[in-house]
């Protein structure tokens, strides 16, 4: 299997760990979500990924092997900060670039042309990069990454800047080039599109793998959350019942936490609603990626 490894990896600056034995694997043909606050770790693993920073400790592997210079080559890589010449034309640099990467002038020139009329460029080629909108930017740096028909795609928050139909645009390339077998690894802080895009997601905390998982896995909690809405409902009904916690309580919606699998706390919580009021609504309430982010990587949590 062609999986990229992260394994390992231990990085500081001076006194500042930056990494702490940091490891995670990307699957041939997996989009994995890296998500951390501010400082977490995210950008220095993915520099080591691309040899720009060498780790204190630990690798990086693809399909098996030490990832060196020569496969580093064929990654296809977008930085959090434009890495492109400002004031060269859209077209020419994104020809320059896959040339860069071996590509003949002729293979890059159509390489240029078919990625600018993927991302909407068409109309951009011949503009200077500095005289585009930040989410035309953002779309030729994208194009900049995958000019090479890369084997591997490191991304750090490539959805920044972007409107609507361009988050589209590139959510539908990073599945494409996941389901052409590319391992797909990028950070981001819009965690809603992580839930919905992601195969597995790992969550980094102070340079340490704090979770990772699928969204389903990553839900999988050791605590029940339930949702139920009423008419009609007295406050305080929910109030004193064995096993229940009360998290929220709207008036007409009140949402409450039992421990998972107790069916006991369940029903007695069911039976409470029933003598309050009218039930309309009575469910589980699943935790957005978002809700388990706070959890393990926020001081208030902490």
């Amino acid at each position: 299997m062609k999986n990229l490894e992260l394994l390992g990896l231990t990085k500081s600056f001076g006194t500042v760990r930056a990494l702490r034995d940091m490891s995670l694997t990307v699957r041939e043909g997996e989009i994995y979500g890296f998500v951390g606050s501010n400082g977490a770790g995210k950008t220095t693993a993915m520099r080591i990924t691309l040899g720009v920073l060498s780790p204190d400790a630990g690798e990086v592997r693809y399909a098996g092997r030490p990832l060196d210079q020569v496969v580093r080559a064929r990654v296809g890589y977008m930085p959090e900060e434009r890495g492109l010449y400002p004031r060269m034309k859209v077209g020419p640099q994104l020809t320059y670039l896959a040339q860069l990467h071996g590509l003949s002038p002729a293979d890059a020139g159509d390489a240029m042309l078919r990625w600018t009329d993927r991302l909407g460029l068409a109309a951009r080629r011949t503009d200077e990069v500095m005289k585009l909108s930040l989410g035309n930017q953002q779309r030729v740096q994208l194009a900049a990454a995958l000019v090479h028909n890369p084997e591997i795609l490191v991304l750090d928050e490539p959805f920044s800047g972007l409107d609507p139909v361009a988050v589209d645009v590139m959510s539908q390339v990073l599945r494409d080039q996941a389901d052409r077998g590319v391992p797909v690894i990028f950070s981001s802080h819009q965690l809603d599109l992580v839930e919905r895009l992601c195969d597995r997601v790992g969550i980094i905390k102070d340079g340490s793998m704090v979770a990772e998982g699928t969204i389903d896995q990553l839900r999988t909690t050791d605590r029940q959350r339930l949702l139920v809405r009423l008419d009609g409902a007295p406050a305080g009904w929910v109030a004193g019942l064995p096993g229940v916690t009360l998290i929220d309580d709207a008036g007409a919606a009140v949402v409450v936490e039992v421990a998972s699998g107790d069916v006991a706390a369940e029903q007695a919580v069911l039976r409470a609603a029933t003598a309050a009021g009218t039930v309309r609504e009575f469910s589980p309430v699943r935790p957005h990626l978002a809700d388990l982010f706070r959890g393990v990587v926020t001081e208030e949590a902490a």
